[in-house]
C-alpha cells in the first residue's frame, strides 16, 4: 500500500511526501523503504514532508529515528517539514526535537541544505 507516498525532487533534494498514519504496519514499512532505497542511491538531501501525516504512534517514531540514524551513517541528512500540532508536540514531548531538523514548510526545509543557509 504505497499509493500515500508520493517523491519529487526540488533542486537536488529528494523530497518525499506521506500520506496517513505513521504505525506499525505496511504502510510505515513502505516510508521506510521508500527513504532507505533513497539512501541505497546515494542521495544526501532528504526532506520528509509531514503536512499530511494525521498520526504517529511509538513505532513511527522510532522508525522515524532509525531512518535518521542510517542517513547520517551514510554521510546523509533528512529533514522534517511541516508538522502538525500534535506530530510537533509529540517530539517536543519526547524530545526528539533536539535530534531531528524541523522546519515549518517544505521550502524551509529545501532552503536549509545550500551552504550559505547553514553559515546564516
Amino acid at each position: 500500500m504505497t499509493n500515500n507516498i508520493t517523491s519529487k525532487e526540488v533542486d537536488g533534494v529528494a523530497v518525499v511526501s506521506f500520506n496517513g498514519r505513521i504505525v506499525l504496519g505496511p504502510e510505515s514499512a513502505a516510508l521506510r523503504e521508500r527513504v532507505k532505497s533513497l539512501l541505497v542511491e546515494d542521495r544526501k538531501k532528504i526532506v520528509l514532508n509531514m503536512s499530511s501525516v494525521n498520526y504517529i504512534d511509538s513505532s513511527g517514531l522510532g522508525m522515524l529515528v532509525a531512518l535518521h540514524v542510517s542517513a547520517r551513517g551514510q554521510g546523509a541528512e533528512v529533514h522534517l517539514s511541516n508538522l502538525g500540532e500534535k506530530f510537533h508536540d509529540v517530539l517536543q514531548l519526547t524530545r526528539l526535537l533536539t535530534v531531528f531538523n524541523v522546519y515549518d514548510t517544505e521550502a524551509d526545509a529545501i532552503l536549509a541544505f545550500r551552504p550559505s543557509a547553514a553559515s546564516a
